[in-house]
């Protein structure tokens, strides 16, 4: 709401990007987008924040349709928009190994979520996941910031998930990797397909390369996975975490 009041003061349009018709926030701004994407029924929140990405990009492909410089990349944007049906369901299919990998983590009280660039903020919403539903600590780390203070908690026991995808941080993200791994780190790697820089001793998850500004959308499926499975191998009720609610109702 902090923002609404910012928007108001300076006479700004405020516009809102909302899934729930004649929501709080639907009624104070004054124009939006509904994502439509369907009730959640659990109270941590996943199609809603993969809509909001996607709603995101196309509100702003609209914004610079008739900007000439930025024509290439809106038509590979496009085309990256149509082909994430089909990756989704590729990324899917890796459940079974996520399965496995969080049979390894049921019992950790602490997890580090890594990545740099457009997946910082993947790191942020999949540690969010994964401390809202499985009440496992959990801290979503920018890995170029490591040396100055995360490095320190890096050893052979400290189980971290690095986002190693590839775009134009791939190189500063890769040499984050090794620092960690230097230091007896044994990380969980989702990384794009067919990447043979990562080493095969470590636990990694492939996933589909698109759009540095639409990976994110493929990236966040397997720490939603991930925080599903360690919920439920400790028993936890996926849908009705502790202590949270579906709408805030007090300051």
């Amino acid at each position: 709401m902090k923002a609404l009041e910012y928007c108001k003061l300076h006479r700004a349009l405020c516009v809102g990007i909302v899934n729930t018709v004649g929501s709080a926030i639907a009624r104070a701004t004054d124009c939006g987008i509904y994502l439509m994407c369907g009730p959640e029924i659990g109270v941590a929140s996943t199609k809603a924040y993969t809509s909001q990405i996607i709603a995101i990009t196309l509100f702003a492909l609209k914004i610079g349709e008739d900007k000439v410089s930025t024509q290439k990349r809106r038509h590979e944007i496009i085309q990256g928009l149509k082909s994430l049906p089909e990756q989704i369901t590729k990324v899917l299919a890796t459940e079974p190994q996520i399965l496995a990998i969080s049979k390894k983590l049921k019992e950790q009280k602490s997890l580090l979520v890594m990545g740099r660039g457009f997946q910082f903020g993947t790191c942020l919403e999949g540690a969010l996941k994964i401390k809202e539903i499985s009440y496992v600590h959990c801290e979503g780390v920018m890995s170029g910031e490591l040396k100055h203070g995360p490095l320190a908690l890096v050893d052979d026991s400290m189980p971290i998930v690095f986002v190693v995808t590839k775009d134009k941080h791939y190189d500063k993200a890769f040499s984050s990797f090794e620092q960690v791994t230097a230091r007896k780190g044994q990380p969980i790697i989702i990384c794009s397909e067919g990447d043979e820089r990562v080493p095969s001793k470590y636990d990694k998850i492939e996933v589909p390369t698109t759009m540095d500004c639409l990976q994110p959308v493929i990236n966040i499926i397997p720490l939603q996975l991930l925080s599903y499975h360690i919920a439920d191998l400790r028993g936890i009720n996926v849908d009705r975490p502790r202590n949270l609610a579906k709408s805030v109702t007090t300051e």
